[in-house]
C-alpha cells in the first residue's frame, strides 16, 4: 500500500506543502499559501497559512509528515506557550548592533557555534529584545524557531518541553554547538543577560521523529531550509548549492566543519549529519523584480534584455545591497549604480548589470566558503529565479564552470517530504529520489576582468 509523506516549506513569502510517495517520491499533490509581508510576524498567520494549505489536501491519508522553515527567526514563548510578541525574522536588521556586541563579549563565538553573529541570528534578536524589550524579554520562558513552533502547533502546542528541532536549525541560533549537538547555555544565557531556565526545542536526529499530530501522524525532526533544500536535491559532499530566492545563498555540503572569524560564513549543520557551510546574502531576485519594475518591462522581457547586452555592460556595474547586505556584512548598505556614461546608460545594459550583480554577489559568497578549505566539484542552481535564462548563463559565465540547473521544484519542501519518509523507513540513509532531467549550462563569455571589478567594489 502507497505511503504518503508531507513536506513543507514555510518560507519567508509562503507556505508550499507538497505530498510524494513515500518510496519513489513521487509528486503526488501540492497546495501553498501566502504570508504576510515584513520583517516582523505573527507566527499564528503562519500557522493559519499551513492549515489552510493541509486543509485543501485533506482528501489524502498523509503517513508522516515534516517542516522546513525560514532560519533564524525568534518566536518568543511566556509559561502559558502564548507568544509575547510578533516574530522577528531572518531579515530583521534591527539586531545588528547586538550582534557586534555579543561577537564582542564572546570572542570565540565561532568556535564554539562555527559562526560569528550577524543580525541575522536568533542570538542577536534575543539580545536586541532583552535591551530594548525588557518587559518582555522577562517573560520568556522558552525560544523558538519557525519550523520548530508550527511543528509544536501540530503537535497541540501543549507543553513547552515537547518543543523538538533538529541540527540544522538549531546551527542557525548562535547558541548551539554543530559538532557537539549542544547548546551553548551560557552564550543564551549571556544573550538573555538572564541566567534563568529558559526552555529550548530539543534536538532530534534528522532521520527521527518529534512527535505526532492530534490524528496520530508522525512529525519528523524538520529542517532549516538551506538544508532541507539541500536534502531534497540529494546534495553531497562536494556540491556547490547557489539558490537564488528573496535571499541568495552559496552553501557547500562538507564532511568538516568550519569556524569563520570573519562572520561571513556560517557553520551550519545540515540534514543529514554532515555539515553546511553558508554564505547569505539579503539581495537576490527581488532586485530583478524591482529593475523590470522600473524599466516597465515584464521578467521575460529583462531576460531577454540582458542576454542581448555586451557581457560586463559596457562597464556599467550595479552593487545590488538594496536592503543592506550580510555578505560583507553590512545591513545598513545602499545599493549603487557604477561607471554610468551617456552611451552604456540603456535599458539592456541596466538588465545585464543588475543580474551581474547578483551573481557577482553569489561569487563573493562562493569565494567566502572556498576561503575556509570548502571545496567543490559540482555547482548546482536553484530557486525562483534559476529558471531564467539570462540568470542561468551568467551564472555560468561569472563562476567560469558548468551550472547545472534540476527542473523547477519546490526543494525546501521536497527535503521535508524527504526527511518524513527517511524517518518512516527506518533507514541509516535518506531515500534517493530521482530529480529529472538535469540542465548543464556551460559558460560562453570570458568575464574574469568584470568579476574581478565586482569583488574590488563588493570589498569596500
Amino acid at each position: 500500500m502507497t505511503k504518503i509523506v508531507a513536506g513543507v516549506d514555510s518560507s519567508t513569502q509562503s507556505v508550499k506543502v507538497v505530498l510524494r510517495n513515500a518510496d519513489s517520491g513521487e509528486l503526488i499533490a501540492h497546495a501553498s499559501r501566502p504570508h504576510p509581508d515584513g520583517t516582523e510576524v505573527n507566527p499564528h498567520e503562519w500557522n493559519k497559512a499551513l492549515e489552510s494549505a493541509l486543509d485543501e489536501l485533506s482528501k489524502y491519508k498523509i503517513d508522516a509528515i515534516s517542516i522546513g522553515g525560514q532560519q533564524h527567526g525568534m518566536v518568543a514563548l511566556d509559561s502559558d506557550g502564548a507568544v509575547i510578541r510578533d516574530a522577528l525574522l531572518w531579515n530583521d536588521t534591527r539586531s545588528d548592533k547586538a550582534a557586534i556586541a555579543l561577537n564582542e563579549e564572546i570572542p570565540d563565538i565561532h568556535l564554539q557555534t562555527g559562526s560569528q553573529l550577524v543580525a541575522s541570528f536568533t542570538a542577536a534578536k534575543v539580545r536586541w529584545l532583552a535591551d530594548h524589550e525588557r518587559s518582555n524579554a522577562d517573560k520568556v520562558a522558552a525560544i523558538a524557531l519557525p519550523h520548530d513552533w508550527l511543528s509544536w502547533q501540530l503537535g497541540g502546542a501543549t507543553k513547552l518541553e515537547s518543543l523538538f528541532t533538529d541540527r540544522s536549525d538549531a546551527s542557525g541560533t548562535g547558541y548551539f554547538n554543530p559538532v557537539t549537538n549542544q547548546y551553548c547555555r551560557d552564550i543564551f544565557a549571556t544573550a538573555l543577560r538572564s541566567e534563568r531556565d529558559v526552555t529550548l526545542p530539543k534536538v532530534v536526529a534528522p532521520h527521527k521523529f518529534g512527535g505526532e499530530t492530534s490524528g496520530g501522524i508522525p512529525i519528523a525532526a524538520g529542517a532549516g531550509d538551506n538544508a532541507g533544500a539541500a536534502l531534497g536535491l540529494g546534495a553531497a559532499v562536494g556540491d556547490l548549492v547557489i539558490s537564488l530566492g528573496t535571499s541568495g545563498t552559496a552553501f557547500a555540503v562538507s564532511s568538516t566543519s568550519t569556524h569563520d572569524p570573519s562572520g561571513e560564513v556560517a557553520g551550519f549543520a545540515d540534514a543529514t549529519g554532515n555539515f553546511l557551510p553558508l554564505a547569505c546574502t539579503l539581495n537576490a531576485a527581488k532586485i530583478f523584480n524591482t529593475v523590470a519594475t522600473t524599466l516597465g518591462i515584464s521578467f521575460d522581457e529583462f531576460s531577454t534584455l540582458a542576454l542581448n547586452a555586451t557581457p560586463g555592460a559596457e562597464g556599467l556595474r550595479i552593487v545590488p545591497h538594496f536592503d543592506g547586505e550580510r555578505t560583507p556584512n553590512r545591513p545598513q548598505a545602499r545599493g549603487i549604480f557604477h561607471g554610468i556614461t551617456h552611451s552604456n546608460f540603456t535599458q539592456a545594459n541596466i538588465a545585464r548589470a543588475a543580474i551581474e550583480g547578483v551573481i557577482a554577489g553569489m561569487v563573493y559568497a562562493t569565494q567566502a566558503v572556498e576561503k575556509l578549505g570548502v571545496s567543490y566539484s559540482r555547482v548546482l542552481l536553484i530557486g525562483g529565479a534559476a529558471k531564467n535564462s539570462a540568470v542561468q548563463q551568467i551564472a555560468a559565465d561569472f563562476f567560469a564552470q558548468t551550472i547545472h540547473v534540476p527542473p523547477t521544484g519546490e526543494y525546501v519542501a521536497d527535503g521535508a517530504a524527504k526527511q518524513a519518509a527517511w524517518a518512516l523507513s527506518g533507514s541509516a540513509t535518506p531515500p534517493h529520489w530521482s530529480l529529472g532531467d538535469v540542465t548543464a549550462i556551460n559558460p560562453r563569455a570570458e568575464v574574469r576582468d568584470v568579476v574581478e571589478s565586482y569583488m574590488e567594489l563588493i570589498r569596500v
